[in-house]
């Protein structure tokens, strides 16, 4: 892209192009360690749910991708050996998520992968710059969950005249 591009075009269009800095560098990773077989946001998968191993209604909600979808997702990625996925005994309508030993290997991958992107950040930017874009970064990522929240409150429950 022309440096005139990043000149004119607006924010969400910098965060987009500036992400591809991050999954390039993640797949390039994931292919020289051996997981090229991990499907499209299944990177963003394993870091939820290494975060998190009850992350199954989150994950719907920030993928942004129908429940069949992220169903299909989890499956693959059961099969290909990076998740497990068992009945909650407190709630057996609820599925947990835990990681594989490949899945922790998967992570561990992307981890260091977009620590690189990172310290190249802080190297571009200064350590006060890359703390100033963080915090702006979580920023915008609070004011996210914030309008999710008021759209799910705003949404009338099933049976609700529908």
């Amino acid at each position: 892209m022309a440096e005139e591009f990043y000149e004119r075009v607006g924010i969400p269009g910098l965060l987009r192009a500036s992400r591809r800095t991050y999954g390039a560098a993640v797949r390039a990773a994931f292919a020289d360690a051996g997981f090229d077989d991990l499907p499209r946001n299944g990177a963003y998968v394993l870091a939820r749910v290494y975060d998190n191993a009850s992350a199954l209604a989150e994950l719907i909600r920030e993928l942004g991708i129908s429940k069949q979808a992220v169903s299909q997702l989890i499956d693959t990625m059961v099969m290909r050996g990076y998740l497990d996925r068992t009945a909650d005994a407190g709630d057996r309508r609820r599925m947990l998520l835990t990681l594989t030993p490949r899945g922790e290997a998967a992570v561990r991958v992307s981890s260091e992968a977009a620590s690189e992107v990172d310290e190249e950040l802080v190297k571009r930017l200064s350590p006060e710059g890359f703390a100033a874009l963080r915090s702006s970064l979580t920023v915008l990522a609070k004011m996210a969950g914030e309008r999710d929240r008021s759209a799910e409150v705003a949404q009338p429950a099933l049976g609700d005249g529908e």
